[in-house]
């Protein structure tokens, strides 16, 4: 995990492969790396951006499925 000026970079180092995220990936990525569960994940971003709480939930567990799916988390 290196963090960037627009989010952060991840390494998968069994495939190779880097991935991308945003500032608000990066934030979810964090969290979970110090073991915040994802549901308070998303309560804490809904709380920091109540604009957009109802969008939240959706964003965060689409986004979680797809690290699983890429294989970068469990």
């Amino acid at each position: 995990m290196s963090e960037t000026d627009e989010g952060m970079v991840l390494l998968d180092e069994a495939s190779g492969e880097y991935f991308v995220v945003n500032g608000v990936g990066a934030i979810v990525v964090a969290r979970l790396v110090d073991g915040v569960s994802v549901p308070d994940v998303i309560v804490e971003l809904q709380s920091d951006h109540p604009e957009y709480s109802g969008q939240v939930e959706a964003d965060v567990t689409a986004f979680v499925a797809s690290l699983k799916a890429a294989g970068v988390t469990t």
